[in-house]
């Protein structure tokens, strides 16, 4: 098995909505904000080659969306998902399985592009997975999540007959399985993946950030963030029993890290590049 992080470039996102209920004063120390009261955040999706799969963890924003839709999140930066893709060596045709861990629209924007002929897949070859619930959660949104549920994302991965679901209690992977946690919205899938003699957390937006780690910081996006609360107490504590690496979708520096108990709580013990863990 092979594992590369793949970045697909950065976005800005509300520095309150982001740290929920934690204060300015606290959650500006670890991501400054601009003069929008914006944070700068990582699209950070993952590649893993096993066999004859090539598996791609999400898909980041994409680019097909106008120019006001991407004035109120500035994508910036030079990195993105093709270009990444090709520079791990690989070619979007060569993508065997796009693995959704949910379906908001900086995780699921990349999976589809507009061309000549209108939308089409960025990978033509691949099986698309997502959770049954939340694809039906998704295509018909509550009020509060229906401005990150997009049509022009769904609805193609929809009619082109690649769509699979994840099984409840099952994988499609070798060497890979998922945690289900419905905090920040419907039966979203961490993948959890045995690389070697390490396991490794995808923790995609119930932990988007190291700074997250605390169990006070929990998003404004949340749909339910009392449970996101519970769901993070029990990855963490698993995190710390298994020695498991935490890799963060969204953190802007960080990529993965080690969490520890502490007098004040489990705490981030180290963290780093992902390279640097395995």
């Amino acid at each position: 098995m092979n594992i590369r992080i793949i970045n697909t470039g950065f976005f800005k996102l509300d520095g309150g909505a982001m740290f929920g209920v934690v204060p300015k004063p606290l959650w500006s120390k670890q991501n400054p904000a601009d003069e929008r009261n914006r944070c700068t955040w990582a699209m950070r999706c993952l590649l893993i080659e096993e066999g004859n799969r090539l598996v791609l963890v999400d898909t980041g924003m994409g680019n097909k969306q106008d120019a006001k839709f991407f004035g109120h999140y500035d994508p910036h930066g030079e990195d993105t998902l093709v270009g990444s893709i090709h520079k791990a060596g690989f070619k979007p045709e060569d993508i065997t399985d796009v693995l959704l861990t949910h379906l908001h629209f900086d995780h699921v924007g990349g999976a589809v592009i507009n061309n000549s002929n209108g939308p089409a897949l960025t990978f033509p070859n691949a099986t698309y997975w997502s959770d049954s619930d939340h694809w039906q959660w998704a295509m018909h949104p509550n009020s509060r999540e229906k401005a990150s549920f997009l049509k022009e994302n769904l609805l193609p991965i929809h009619e082109s007959g690649q769509l699979r679901y994840v099984e409840k209690d099952s994988s499609p992977f070798p060497n890979l399985n998922f945690i289900r946690v419905n905090g920040h919205t419907e039966q979203m899938m961490l993948p959890v993946i045995r690389y070697k003699d390490q396991t490794i957390i995808y923790a995609a937006d119930l932990l988007p950030s190291s700074a997250h780690v605390p169990m006070p910081w929990v998003m404004a996006y949340d749909v339910r963030p009392l449970l996101t609360m519970e769901e993070k107490e029990q990855v963490l504590r698993r995190a710390v029993d298994e020695k498991c690496i935490l890799l963060f979708e969204h953190d802007p520096v960080y990529e993965a890290a080690i969490v520890e108990n502490t007098e004040k709580g489990i705490r981030i013990r180290e963290r780093g590049p992902l390279s640097g863990f395995l």
